[in-house]
């Protein structure tokens, strides 16, 4: 009998969820299951994880993230072949604000890919684990969801989205065997914020908040910030009257 840990990560090609697979298979062996949109990416990341852990079964999902109908059958597959006790969804783009202002169809694919497409894998899975009794459920969302500004509002809105499901589903869940732990990273050294590195920006180390991101999902921690001075800076601003507030630049 199969009594290893099976982790399903929506969106296994980001940096911080590679990175998080990492963490996980030197623990122990498990069954994981990556899933993301271009096969060839995927297969990639699934090759150089099983070299790492030759003993664990990794397997690969080619789904879209925005048709509701493809994401219940996605889930329905992965949780038909065996109970899942870990998902993180990892997925997300970082948009160029002034490309959303100035394209409305550009603005509705961020909010679509980085708020309503973790939202309904979130459902489809929560579903599935409240029959089970059973699981935890990581989103990834952001310190940028904790307050509008102007420089990544539009982002930032999705992310609030996000924030705002998840503590729904932590008071659906609670009391129950049903764990949602809600990431917010702060800038973090990625592909996707590349452009802010060139900018001069500090970003944290993706390694340090994979760790972090590990760490509280074993913990069910119902909030992570990463790195975890975020907590206290958002707090700062989020509680920053508006006069003050608007005449910061950021």
């Amino acid at each position: 009998m199969n009594n290893r840990k099976k982790i399903v990560i929506i969106g296994a090609t980001s940096a911080i969820a590679e990175h998080c697979a990492r963490l996980w298979l030197e623990m122990q062996p498990i069954d994981l299951v990556l899933v993301g949109r271009d096969a060839s990416r995927i297969a990639r990341v699934a090759a150089d994880l099983k070299v790492r852990s030759p003993q664990s079964d990794i397997r690969t999902v080619q789904a879209g993230f925005l048709d509701p109908d493809a994401i219940n059958a996605t889930v329905g597959s992965i949780v038909g072949a065996g109970r899942v006790d870990i998902v993180l969804i990892a997925h997300g783009v970082l948009p160029e604000q002034s490309g959303c202002q100035d394209n409305l169809l550009a603005c509705r694919d961020a909010l679509e890919i980085n708020g309503v497409s973790p939202v309904l894998y979130a459902e489809a899975f929560a579903s599935e684990m409240e029959k089970a009794r059973h699981g935890t459920i990581a989103l990834i969302g952001s310190v940028a969801g904790d307050r509008g500004r102007k420089s990544n509002y539009v982002y930032g809105a999705a992310k609030g989205l996000v924030a705002r499901y998840a503590q729904g589903l932590q008071h659906r869940f609670a009391g129950s065997g049903v764990k949602i732990v809600l990431i917010k990273p702060g800038p973090t050294d990625t592909p996707m914020t590349a452009h802010l590195k060139d900018q001069g920006a500090k970003l944290a180390s993706v390694e340090s908040v994979a760790k972090q991101i590990v760490a509280g999902v074993g913990s069910g921690r119902p909030v992570v910030y990463t790195p975890r001075k975020w907590w206290l800076i958002m707090g700062v601003i989020q509680h920053l009257p508006r006069a003050i507030f608007n005449r910061l630049d950021i």
